[in-house]
């Protein structure tokens, strides 16, 4: 189910029964010469959708589109917000859900550089409520696509080596797999790219003068993607199950 295509009164019906959701989150930036600028937001989104596809008991939010990726401004189409501005979007999006009864709140993410601010959001919203000695109504959980159950493991075996830390071909397979109209393809020089640190943006793109780091994108197949993504969207069922069990002690 998708909340985006759903009416009110659908949402309210969906509660009764449930009062879990996905929320998809990542980025906007920058992925090498061959990667789609909404790499790290359009993988948990797709594989948010292909979990939602497989049964009726997982809900969809919008997804979360922009986030943390000031070090890819160099690159044109970079969007990003500051980690003020960040923090304080996700603590409007959970309070709105919470306030409708969700309680029990997945951010399903994919940019590797949204992590540290999610975890901020996280504890800034739940500090509200110790200083109020009071209950948060939800829980809140966050994971990376690539960290379901086995997911990791399979892209290791499908690229090992030149797999990378960004612009990878795991990633870049998965969007292949699913807008295949959309596949590029670049002479890559060298084929493995450098890797190192992450600053400013003037820094990683005169270490990183096509945008990949330690990768190899040109491996990347839309039959890999689609193995990732079914993996991963079974994975994602099996983590929500298990979320939405959770008990709350008394």
């Amino acid at each position: 189910m998708l909340l985006a295509l759903s009416t009110w009164a659908e949402i309210e019906t969906y509660l009764q029964t449930s009062q879990t959701v996905v929320v998809p989150i990542g980025s906007n930036e920058q992925h090498g010469p061959t990667g789609l600028l909404g790499t790290d937001w359009l993988c948990p989104e797709i594989i948010a959708h292909e979990a939602h596809k497989r049964t009726d008991k997982v809900l969809v939010a919008p997804t979360f589109n922009i986030g943390m990726a000031q070090h890819h401004l160099a690159f044109p189409g970079t969007i990003f917000l500051r980690p003020s501005t960040f923090i304080a979007a996700i603590g409007d999006w959970v309070r709105s859900l919470g306030a409708h009864g969700f309680t029990r709140i997945y951010f399903l993410n994919g940019h590797g550089g949204n992590v540290a601010s999610i975890e901020a959001a996280f504890s800034e919203i739940y500090a509200e409520y110790s200083f109020r000695k009071a209950r948060a109504p939800f829980a809140l959980k966050l994971k990376n696509w690539w960290d379901l159950a086995g997911v990791n493991a399979l892209a290791n075996s499908q690229f090992p080596t030149g797999h990378g830390s960004h612009a990878t071909p795991s990633e870049i397979a998965v969007t292949q797999w699913a807008y295949p109209e959309t596949i590029k393809t670049a002479a890559y020089e060298p084929r493995i790219a450098p890797t190192g640190p992450i600053r400013e943006a003037l820094d990683f793109r005169a270490r990183y003068a096509d945008g990949r780091m330690g990768s190899d994108p040109a491996q990347a197949t839309p039959e890999k993607g689609g193995a990732l993504v079914d993996l991963a969207a079974r994975s994602l069922i099996e983590d929500l199950n298990a979320f939405s069990a959770e008990s709350t002690p008394a």
